[in-house]
């Protein structure tokens, strides 16, 4: 319900009400009553009375002297005078508040209701006011008086203030004008004393009186100003000393229910009190705390520099400080704790106290810890990882440089055949034979000596203070023995074998990635040379890695600028010994080494994936030039082309397009193209090798098995292929003569 919209007519109902009264009690006063003295104090009132002010301490209200003269005017005139002098108070006392003309007219007209409620109420309860001055005037007369004037006053002040802040009237009354009664009944009995007195002494000897209650009002005025001030030193104090206690107990509920470890700390050291998060973090009980000192539960390798803090804070040369430190738990193990200390002063002895706030980073300290362990170790071996071996590795080199210990060593080890390991059994077995390999490998080496797993099956061992390189050399051996003997995986026996290289620091290094380099070189080394060995590195090995790599490149360049050749070895028969076909043969016209072996680059272009490219190039070119030579000498038997393919390019899924692409290219017709397959490329996978040969085969290019009698298939084996020749390798008939015991007749 919004009562503001009763604000304006309730005002003008108040004010047309009071005029109507005004204009009533005009005409009721009788004035041959009215005097000198009436006009004194009816002008005392208005224009002096309401600004005098008495506010009477801890209660919501204030004496106004008006109000008593209001009583004391109704005493002694009568009613009718006193309205018009209420009229007249209300009017001027208002103009203390505001300006506006609209409230001076209001609050003179709830003035002017009120003082004539009251006189009603005098006249009903105890006749004509006139008989009630004087020595018949009493008490019960003066309650009323005060009573009505109150209760009439404070309900139209409260139905006005209760429409304007749309409120309750109950509770508008309640909070802002219940105790103003005090002040009617000490006005009312103000002008109880007064009347009396003039009935006494008569009026002018009260005024003689004034002067001296003057003094009184200013004294009385002065010393309610000092009882205000004393009573709001007094509150203050009080509301000081209750945000103390209120402070307190907040910290004590904050100290005693901290997450974290907290405790108040002697200038000796000594626990003085102590949290229960505290007593969690280091074992103890509280009594068991405040029994004993700092020290007692500080991690030996912590105590100095934590009593160096200590000293520091006392001296006052910090304000505080906070550091990572150690406390030994009461069942004997470590508690990394962040320790944050400030000093503070005891508000009644002043003695100096420290503040220890102690949380618990034990779990974050093991997961750094941890985080560190991972970044410089092996996930799958739990050895050193590339970085740390490589950091253990300068400082050997430096070390080494500075001629601070004897020699040192590299051993560069990779499993023999770990793909075949991987491809049959499975990664899951592989990597268990790469942990058995690392346990293998920590048995053969001295507790001070560094392994590292660099990825895949590749380890590194670094062996320090050694007497001679013999000594790696040994060690190399016992690696080998060690890994003769067969791993126990899954239920089966897994054999394999390593191929080691040896860098030596006689060698001279400054820096580790060189040596690293080097032991890698003579690894490779090792296993060109059929792996299950060690060698040990020297400089020709580096001379010829640095040439394999730039052949490398050059090989690459040798494509993009025509480097490439083919010649062709002719195809003779025996029967008729005429030209039956070429073989097409790759050889590499180097700008500045001239021609390159087959042998040499090859290889690389196999290691490198360029073979793929080359052979292709091969193929076209070959089928090319064999179209050219049958237009050029045409026979009843058309000349036929044979060309090499790698185990690179029989793997390759577009095989078959890449020869159908080349014939239509060149028109030759399939059964002049004759392709080569090495033995080793056909029994390394027979199944898929059989499959590949046959689409090949309803191409209708003739196949031939080259080198045959270098690997590990039979002549029985080879009904499953569907090959047209048969091209048995160099070695297996050179030996054949007569004199041969090989030799059947």
């Amino acid at each position: 319900m919004n009562r503001q919209h009763y604000i304006k007519p309730f005002r003008t109902l108040v004010a047309s009400a009071a005029a109507g009264i005004v204009v009533v009690s005009l005409f009721g006063l009788k004035a041959a009553h009215l005097d000198f003295r009436f006009l004194m104090l009816f002008l005392f009132t208005a224009l002096i009375g309401a600004r005098l002010i008495i506010h009477i301490p801890r209660i919501k209200g204030e004496l106004t002297v008006s109000d008593t003269f209001i009583f004391l005017t109704m005493l002694l005139w009568d009613g009718e005078a006193a309205i018009l002098v209420a009229a007249a108070a209300g009017f001027f006392s208002s103009m203390r508040a505001t300006r506006k003309v609209g409230v001076h007219i209001f609050n003179s007209g709830v003035m002017t209701v009120s003082t004539f409620l009251t006189v009603v109420a005098l006249r009903y309860a105890f006749g004509p006011i006139a008989l009630l001055s004087g020595h018949s005037l009493s008490l019960n007369a003066v309650c009323v008086m005060a009573m009505v004037q109150y209760l009439a006053n404070s309900a139209l002040v409260t139905i006005y203030t209760g429409c304007k802040m749309n409120q309750p009237f109950w509770q508008t009354w309640r909070k802002f004008y219940m105790w103003a009664s005090i002040t009617y009944f000490a006005g009312a009995s103000a002008a109880f004393l007064i009347a009396k007195l003039i009935a006494a002494v008569g009026f002018y000897g009260t005024l003689a009186a004034a002067p001296v209650i003057v003094i009184v009002y200013f004294t009385y005025k002065t010393y309610l100003k000092n009882v205000e001030v004393s009573i709001a030193q007094a509150e203050q104090a009080k509301r000081h000393a209750e945000v103390l206690q209120e402070s307190e107990e907040r910290f004590r509920s904050a100290f005693d229910f901290a997450a974290i470890g907290m405790a108040l700390v002697s200038q000796e050291g000594r626990w003085l009190e102590v949290n229960h998060s505290l007593c969690e973090i280091v074992g103890y009980t509280e009594e068991e705390l405040l029994a004993s000192d700092i020290q007692a539960i500080t991690h030996p390798e912590d105590l100095g520099d934590l009593l160096v803090q200590q000293t520091r804070l006392t001296k006052g040369t910090v304000p505080g400080y906070q550091i990572e430190k150690r406390y030994v738990h009461k069942s004997g193990h470590e508690v990394w704790t962040l320790l944050s200390v400030s000093r503070v002063r005891d508000p009644e002895t002043q003695s100096l106290r420290f503040i220890f706030q102690i949380q618990d980073i034990t779990d974050r300290r093991r997961a750094e810890a941890q985080l560190v362990h991972d970044a410089f170790h092996d996930g799958l071996t739990g050895l050193p990882n590339r970085a740390l071996f490589v950091d253990h590795l300068k400082l050997a080199v430096a070390r080494n440089f500075r001629k601070e210990y004897p020699l040192f060593s590299v051993l560069f080890l990779d499993l023999d055949r770990f793909k075949v390991v991987n491809d049959s059994l499975g990664h899951l077995v592989g990597d268990q034979l790469l942990k058995a390999m690392a346990t293998r490998l920590k048995s053969c080496v001295r507790p001070g000596d560094t392994i590292a797993r660099l990825g895949g099956d590749e380890f590194t061992i670094l062996l320090e203070d050694l007497k001679s390189n013999n000594e790696a050399i040994h060690i190399a051996e016992r690696i080998q023995r060690e890994l003769a003997q067969p791993f126990e995986l899954e239920g089966r026996q897994v054999f394999t074998s390593a191929s080691i290289g040896i860098a030596p620091s006689t060698t001279g290094y400054e820096r580790p990635e060189d040596i690293l380099r080097d032991a890698d070189t003579a690894m490779y080394h090792a296993k060109s040379l059929g792996g299950t060995r060690h060698q040990v590195f020297d400089k020709s090995m580096h001379a010829r890695a640095v040439k394999l790599l730039q052949m490398q490149s050059d090989l690459r360049q040798a494509i993009e600028r025509d480097e490439l050749i083919l010649e062709y070895q002719p195809i003779v028969s025996l029967d008729t010994f005429n030209i039956t076909g070429f073989e097409a043969l790759a050889r590499w016209k180097h700008g500045e080494d001239g021609i390159i072996n087959p042998a040499q680059f090859i290889p690389v272009a196999e290691e490198t994936g360029l073979i793929i490219q080359i052979g292709e190039w091969v193929l076209r070119t070959a089928c090319a030039q064999a179209r050219r030579w049958q237009d050029a000498y045409p026979s009843e038997t058309p000349l036929t082309i044979s060309v090499n393919l790698s185990g690179k390019q029989f793997a390759q899924q577009n095989l078959i397009q890449q020869i159908e692409s080349a014939l239509t290219e060149t028109g030759l017709d399939p059964r002049s193209l004759r392709l080569e397959i090495t033995e080793s490329v056909v029994v390394e996978n027979v199944e898929a090798a059989s499959k590949m040969l046959k689409r090949l085969r309803r191409l209708g290019v003739g196949l031939s098995i080259d080198d045959f009698g270098t690997g590990y298939s039979s002549l029985s084996s080879l009904h499953s292929f569907p090959i047209s020749t048969l091209k048995i390798d160099a070695s297996f008939v050179s030996r054949m003569n007569g004199q041969n015991e090989n030799t059947e007749s």
